[in-house]
């Protein structure tokens, strides 16, 4: 499994690879070209492999050793393919074995649609909301020679926290 995801891996790394070229030369004459494999942004291939992930073969082991396919109604998996033989464990929930500390009593955000959004994170049970008193430093000032004075401003906020 492991070979096959590095492999996955590799293969999406060298997919994404742009050539770039600079020319050499007098006054901008491009006498000589230099040219190279440029790695693509670590964002844009961590976003590949994401997708990639999301759509990985679900595999087992058989008695001899090798991979095969859960469902053989499914295609086998390519070169480019993610796989997995064990499935993730639910995150929603606390868990001692896995480390997970679930979702429950997480700080979420409520306007957000990522990971830290409470629909996602608090994983349908719902959320709470509360009101805090947020202190912070504000109309802060520098005051010559060397040190800057702040006043202290408190604001009320809402706050959202999973079920």
């Amino acid at each position: 499994m492991n070979l096959q995801n590095n492999e996955a891996g590799r293969r999406a790394v060298y997919k994404m690879a742009d050539v770039a070229c600079k020319c050499h030369g007098v006054s901008g004459s491009c006498s000589l070209k230099t040219c190279w494999l440029q790695l693509a942004e670590f964002r844009k291939v961590g976003d590949q492999l994401k997708e990639k992930y999301d759509s990985a073969a679900a595999m087992r082991i058989t008695r001899k050793g090798k991979l095969e396919l859960v469902n053989s109604r499914f295609n086998q998996p390519t070169p480019e393919d993610l796989v997995y033989v064990d499935s993730s464990p639910d995150y929603c929930l606390r868990n001692e074995t896995t480390g997970s500390l679930g979702t429950q009593g997480r700080l979420c955000n409520k306007t957000s649609e990522g990971m830290d959004g409470c629909e996602l994170m608090c994983c349908g049970r719902g959320y709470d909301q509360f009101k805090s008193v947020q202190v912070e430093r504000c109309h802060c000032k520098f005051h010559w020679c060397c040190y800057v004075k702040c006043k202290k401003c408190t604001e009320i906020v809402d706050q959202y926290v999973c079920k």
